[in-house]
């Protein structure tokens, strides 16, 4: 492989997603593409960026879990009011359905009456949850460590829980001393360089990598190439969200 590209947090942005792809001049077979999760939610088409990615996984690249795929996934198969309300009410879940051509009121369920999960019928949905289920959450080589929240700095990666790759912040953040440099999203890098105007990727000194823009939260989207560490990006403009 020529080069090794990684993005992450695209979070249904797809005009930008397909911006980056032609402003890296990605080229299946010849470079390794991996993405590290949070396809879904708050963006223009979810439903859009989970079609791209089966492609490109068909063409060789590496797809790994996010968080928001976990909890779509947890919301749609669980039955249960509290993972249904956490996707939908409060991180873009309802975003994601409208992308699916679902109405607000097959979605939306009141807070004043027993919850019963909405039944929601969709070839592309039930094929886009199957992909989802088909994930890793993370991959080792030999001298990265790609994931999509981080790893737990006292606690050997095989025996990690799912939870920590995928939600995992300061610990990671501050505790990581790990001989391998990991590569993660899930934490908008304007955060790790405590500065709402830099949405660069970090390079941390403790051999992180962080590379979420934050592109749906009015960031930019970005794209690191591996081994040089050259760093692409799309800019775009969004609202800022409430969590």
């Amino acid at each position: 492989m020529k080069r090794t590209l990684v993005i992450s947090d695209i979070h249904g942005e797809i005009t930008a997603f397909n911006q980056l792809l032609s402003e890296i001049n990605y080229e299946p077979g010849t470079d390794q593409l991996i993405l590290l999760g949070d396809y879904v939610d708050r963006g223009e088409d979810s439903k859009a960026v989970l079609d791209k990615v089966m492609q490109l996984r068909e063409l060789g690249a590496i797809v790994l879990k996010g968080n928001h795929e976990d909890m779509m996934i947890k919301a749609l198969t669980s039955g249960e009011e509290r993972p249904w309300r956490h996707w939908v009410d409060r991180n873009g879940g309802n975003e994601t359905l409208r992308s699916y051509g679902f109405r607000e009121e097959e979605y939306i369920v009141s807070p004043d009456l027993p919850f019963e999960q909405p039944q929601l019928s969709s070839d592309a949905l039930k094929k886009h949850l199957e992909f989802i289920c088909s994930l890793d959450i993370y991959i080792e080589l030999d001298d990265f460590i790609f994931v999509h929240a981080g790893v737990h700095p006292e606690t050997p990666i095989h025996e990690t829980e799912e939870r920590d790759f995928l939600w995992i912040r300061d610990p990671f953040h501050n505790g990581y001393s790990g001989e391998k440099k990991v590569v993660f999203g899930h934490t908008p890098t304007k955060y790790l360089y405590k500065d709402d105007t830099n949405h660069s990727i970090f390079l941390g000194e403790n051999n992180i990598i962080g590379i979420d823009g934050g592109a749906v939260y009015g960031g930019q989207l970005n794209c690191l190439e591996l081994p040089g560490l050259t760093p692409y990006s799309v800019k775009l403009i969004s609202e800022e969200p409430s969590e």
